[in-house]
């Protein structure tokens, strides 16, 4: 197939551009900017915008299939900037699906779209989308999942995929961020103790949305469906922390804020940073604090199921694999 991967420049997107050359499809990126990693697989790169529907139009012109990864991460800025790139983005993508016949859609999703503020243990697909979120990630995230499973059709066969952080070989978002604040002396757990959250290896990941590809057709059980994805291991927050920093050969961290410290924390530097003109994004807000101090995990039996997705890289295996990569530089 000749696939079209957008945010195929980032961590995920990356490693799915990789698995299909591996096997011998044709890959196309949509990105603001071209990528010599990209170049290096023989990926066909195309330099746009998802919000120019023209360029997302062009970039989705000749392809069989797309994976649309491409979206606007973090936990701070405005509405507006998240909802062109999430929600728009993802209406152009849809539209020139349609118009073009293309025939298989997959979307990255995230959990973060079930999260209503409270604890997430073991639940399914069935846990309903909140009406209303404390960030604006997980907001027009909500909405682009809505509009594309809304989508499927006899003539577009979509799916939406909601992978929980995302970790191991070249991640370019989490473990630099908790290895600076690590060694900066400013990470800290939130609550009493570490609930149990899921996470994702990066190769389980991407083989994921393959899988996904490969199934979706008119009269798959994936089609019109959301999935959970994790590596079906579930451990303490502060573990799992703990073991990526040892990964970095740093020690581990042990101290902690109680929940309502962290939340009005939150609440008064989202105020600050949004009447002042401060630089960069607050340490803590009302979301991030939530998202700390509760359990994350996740029943996968659907994706195993219906995609006969199974975590082939163990945690453990995955922290081996980090640290021999961190280790080459």
């Amino acid at each position: 197939m000749r696939v079209l991967v957008t945010g195929a420049g980032g961590f995920l997107g990356g490693a799915i551009s990789q698995m299909l050359s591996a096997r011998g499809d044709q890959v196309r990126s949509l990105s603001r900017r071209a990528y010599p990693a990209l170049a290096a697989l023989g990926v066909e790169q195309t330099i746009g915008d998802l919000a120019d529907s023209a360029a997302v139009t062009q970039a989705v012109r000749g392809c069989d299939a797309v994976i649309h990864v491409a979206a606007l991460p973090g936990h701070w800025g405005s509405y507006q900037s998240y909802f062109q790139t999430t929600v728009l983005g993802t209406q152009n993508v849809l539209n020139a699906c349609l118009s073009l016949g293309i025939g298989k859609l997959v979307y990255t999703s995230t959990p973060s779209v079930a999260h209503a503020g409270g604890h997430l243990a073991g639940v399914d697909e069935s846990a309903p989308i909140p009406t209303h979120f404390r960030a604006h990630y997980p907001a027009t995230k909500a909405l682009a999942e809505r509009a594309v499973l809304a989508a499927n059709s006899a003539q577009l066969s979509t799916v939406a995929l909601r992978p929980h952080l995302i970790w191991g070989p070249g991640d370019n978002h989490l473990l630099p961020r908790l290895v600076a604040r690590a060694r900066a002396g400013k990470l800290r757990f939130v609550g009493a103790k570490s609930q149990l959250i899921d996470t994702i290896y990066i190769d389980n990941a991407a083989r994921a949305h393959l899988l996904a590809l490969d199934r979706l057709s008119p009269t798959a059980a994936c089609a019109g469906r959301a999935y959970f994805l994790s590596n079906d291991e579930p451990l303490p927050l502060d573990t799992m922390v703990n073991r990526l920093l040892a990964c970095a050969n740093l020690p581990p961290v042990h101290k902690r804020i109680p929940y309502p410290l962290a939340y009005a924390a939150g609440a008064l530097l989202e105020f600050a940073y949004t009447c002042l003109p401060l630089k960069g994004e607050p340490i803590m807000t009302r979301f991030l604090a939530e998202q700390l101090s509760t359990a994350h995990w996740y029943n996968i039996s659907a994706a195993k199921r219906d995609l006969d997705y199974r975590a082939e890289v163990s945690i453990s295996e995955g922290m081996a694999r980090l640290t021999a990569s961190l280790q080459r530089g």
